[in-house]
């Protein structure tokens, strides 16, 4: 079913982005269709990444039994009351690797390693640092018990349409992973057709993507443990619910999409690890290489799997499938990096002699035609009628339009809906025979429209709240859609859409109600503030009603800025927490680099113009400070992924404007990034250490390479780095953990063990949670206790009071 194209979500199977919100959903009915459209979606929507720490057994936990003496220790008086005793990591002189002709020393490469025992004595070390400062955080229980209290409510999204049946996900408050339901009509009785919950004690087993057959007879559905990339597929009878024997292993970056036949589906894989390899699958960080797309056919070995698409002399290639809606031709999305640009070919499976079946044990691949084939552009499929196609597309159009083509005549585009002037098209999709949903962002604010499919011609404007549009659920045959609708003072409200009639009737379906908070007790605005050059740069602010502006509040300052990744309007539990309990101002800054004005704003932010998203964060924090919403000792920053990147670089160039930072799991290390699992794919928004023209912009800004003692950098004796927790995982296989090691080490070295009596007392410390990934399928529970940790942590450094 092709169903909604995302543009402003680019490639981000390799992206990375921390969104930090109340619910954790599978936007499975939402299917983002960019560049490679490989997922349903990676913007995880998980409120917070990882808690506890290391227990016995994990990779980042010595033995028990080891002999290892432990580390030597130095401390300075910190601001917690008493002397702050650091672990002492060894510094290994002799890495040193030439950049064209520049040496650069590399210490800490040793912590590149997670497997070594040094490594895991290393983690437990600072464990056991964290949890002693952890421990002098007072409001930390108190935040745990109401953030739970908080969360503790039904949440829901949005139903969508398979065979003569609706599903939907549901979570009662507190379980672990949401539950998937079905149901013949939507007033039937829900039963439950897979429960992940059941599938490990901890929660920690999570559903990653899934696909239902065209006729509903059948579930494929892809499970993730511990957070990690890696997906095993398997395959339910959704009649009697039986679990069928078919496993597809070693799957990842990879949606299901079945042929319309019900005979099995397509979906993408890397090749197996060889004969001997010992992997501990998510922990590893060995690079991904040769994708692969395969048809697997129900009822047999994934060793029978077509393969249907490689490409060996482009080994960072990625693919992504699509049947589409009359079930004739599978849609072949190419991509390499995560600009939002990608090939496209497509293949008639109505011309195949002998189907696909022809195709076994055979080494032939499917016959492809190349309708794009060059990387110049962005392409999704909107919807077909036979031969002629509608995409949305950002072909000399940075902020997207709708074109249609007849494949009789591929060299002949047609405009449908022309690029909007000022609005970016954040995602579009076929309902209603030749109707449209197109949904526009408009300064970060969701508009959404009816337009004629075929035309492209405005027929209606749906009446919309100031707040973010997700989970669009509709289909072309269907005259009614669903959609979820969120703000930062609105939980969460699921609308159904009929368009039957000549005038649209949107009805409230269902609305996600949290007891115990009054959104008449906050109000969210929106300003503009000018970065260094003068670009107007959006900002959210979201406070208790009638504050003064007396510099007097703890505030909470969040980025991202990067992949053309737009941070929308959302609710959080335990923001609301921060607000209600502890005063926290908290605030969202729309920096270069994201997707909220389109391409420009995107690339305006990247490669040789990254120096720009710290910029336009700084003079957010800067702005915040002059209108006396904060000062700088109670200004915390916080991001995570790409964002994590940006609060190091934040705190290296201007440590003296924040008084705490909370990174989550960063990519530090701008140097090797590329080396690490899928971080080639981030070379588009970086560029590459292996360039020389490309090394000289990241040196300058790489978070591992610019920590300074800022006491000698300026005349303010006193000026030293804020109060920082570095956030990461034992299993995150994105962003691997190297690079929040390695700063981390690094920081305290430099700011700390190296001197005696160190001027550095504000703590740095780092939080390492065990059988988590990047964020996606984090347990409730767990997502509940990290969010108690940081944000204790943060509240004891910003000297941010509780009440009742």
């Amino acid at each position: 079913m092709l169903t909604v194209f995302a543009p402003h979500a680019p490639s981000q199977i390799f992206a990375f982005v921390t969104i930090f919100r109340c619910t954790r959903r599978l936007r499975i009915n939402n299917t983002l269709r960019h560049s490679s459209s490989y997922l349903s979606s990676l913007l995880l929507s998980n409120e917070t990444f990882f808690s506890n720490r290391p227990e016995p057994g994990s990779r980042f936990c010595s033995s028990s039994s080891s002999s290892r003496p432990s580390s030597a220790i130095m401390g300075s008086l910190s601001v917690l009351g008493e002397r702050l005793q650091y672990p002492l990591a060894r510094r290994d002189d002799s890495v040193v690797e030439d950049y064209h002709g520049v040496k650069i020393e590399d210490p800490y490469r040793w912590l590149e390693d997670p497997d070594a025992e040094e490594v895991k004595e290393f983690v437990e070390n600072q464990v056991k640092l964290t949890e002693s400062v952890l421990g002098k955080c007072e409001t930390k229980e108190k935040l745990r018990q109401n953030i739970t209290k908080l969360f503790d409510h039904p949440r829901y999204d949005s139903p969508f349409r398979r065979g003569n049946k609706y599903f939907y996900f549901h979570n009662t408050g507190l379980q672990a992973q949401s539950v998937l339901y079905m149901q013949d009509d939507l007033d039937a009785e829900p039963e439950v057709l897979l429960d992940p919950n059941t599938l490990s004690d901890d929660g920690t087993v999570s559903m990653n993507t899934f696909s239902v057959s065209e006729d509903a007879k059948y579930l494929a559905y892809g499970l993730s443990s511990s957070g990690s990339d890696w997906v095993t597929v398997k395959l339910i009878k959704i009649e009697d619910k039986k679990v069928e024997p078919d496993t597809l292993s070693w799957v990842k970056f990879s949606v299901i999409t079945w042929t319309h036949d019900s005979n099995g589906f397509f979906y993408c894989r890397y090749p197996a690890p060889k004969e001997g390899e010992d992997i501990d699958a998510g922990t590893e960080t060995s690079s991904n290489l040769y994708h692969e797309l395969y048809y697997h056919f129900l009822g047999t070995d994934q060793s029978q799997d077509i393969l249907c698409w490689r490409d060996h002399e482009n080994p960072k290639y990625m693919f992504g499938a699509e049947v589409t809606d009359d079930g004739k031709y599978l849609i072949l999305s190419i991509g390499e990096s995560c600009d939002p640009v990608n090939k496209l070919y497509y293949c008639d499976m109505s011309s195949l002699s002998g189907g696909l079946e022809s195709f076994r044990g055979t080494s032939s691949f499917l016959p492809f035609i190349k309708l794009v084939d060059t990387f110049d552009a962005q392409y999704g499929v909107i919807s077909n009628d036979d031969t002629l196609f509608t995409f949305v597309t950002n072909k000399d159009a940075p902020k997207y339009k709708l074109v249609q083509v007849d494949l009789k005549e591929p060299n002949t585009w047609t405009d449908v809906v022309e690029e909007h002037e000022k609005d970016v098209l954040a995602s579009a999709c076929a309902v209603n025979g030749d109707q449209l949903v197109a949904c526009y962002m408009s300064d970060v604010k969701h508009i959404l429209q009816i337009r004629d499919l075929k035309s492209g011609s405005l027929l209606h404007q749906l009446p919309l709240d100031i707040g973010a549009v997700s989970d669009v659920s509709a289909r072309r045959e269907d005259s009614t859609f669903f959609f979820s609708f969120t703000s930062f003072l609105t939980p969460g409200v699921i609308y159904k859409c009929d368009l039957a009639n000549e005038s649209p009737e949107v009805k409230v379906f269902r609305e996600v109600v949290v007891p115990g908070f009054d959104r008449e007790a906050f109000q969210a605005t929106q300003v503009f503030y000018p970065s260094n050059d003068g670009t107007k740069i959006p900002m959210f602010i979201v406070a208790k009603k009638d504050i003064k502006l007396d510099g007097s509040h703890p505030c909470l300052l969040y980025g991202y800025g990067g992949f053309n990744i737009s941070i929308t309007p959302s609710f959080s539990a335990s923001r609301i927490v921060l607000s209600k309990h502890l005063g926290v101002v908290f605030c969202f800054a729309n920096i270069r680099g994201g997707g909220e004005y389109g391409e420009e704003w995107h690339k305006a932010g990247s490669l040789a113009k990254k120096q720009n998203c710290f910029d336009d964060f700084i003079s957010g924090a800067e702005y915040l400070v002059s209108t006396g919403y904060t000062q700088p000792s109670k200004l915390c920053i916080e991001g995570g992924s790409n964002g994590g990147l940006l609060i190091g670089a934040c705190i290296n160039q201007r440590p003296d404007l924040f008084g705490c930072a909370l990174a989550h799991v960063g990519v530090m290390d701008m140097l090797r990034f590329h080396k690490f699992t899928i971080g080639h794919a981030w070379t588009s928004d970086f560029g590459c250490s292996e360039n020389e023209e490309e090394f000289h912009w990241l040196i300058k800004y790489s978070p591992l390479h610019n920590v300074k003692r800022p006491w000698e950098q300026q005349t303010d004796n006193l000026v030293q780095y804020p109060s920082t927790m570095l956030l990461t995982a034992d299993h995150d296989d994105r962003v691997v953990p190297l690079h929040s090691l390695k700063l981390l080490a690094t920081m305290q070295h430099v700011l700390c063990t190296s001197l005696e009596n160190s001027p550095q007392t504000n703590p740095i410390i780092g939080r390492i949670e065990v059988n988590a990934g990047h964020g996606a399928g984090l347990p409730t529970k767990k997502m509940i206790n990290e969010a108690a940790d940081r944000y204790s942590f943060m509240a004891k450094m910003v000297n941010a009071s509780w009440t009742e």
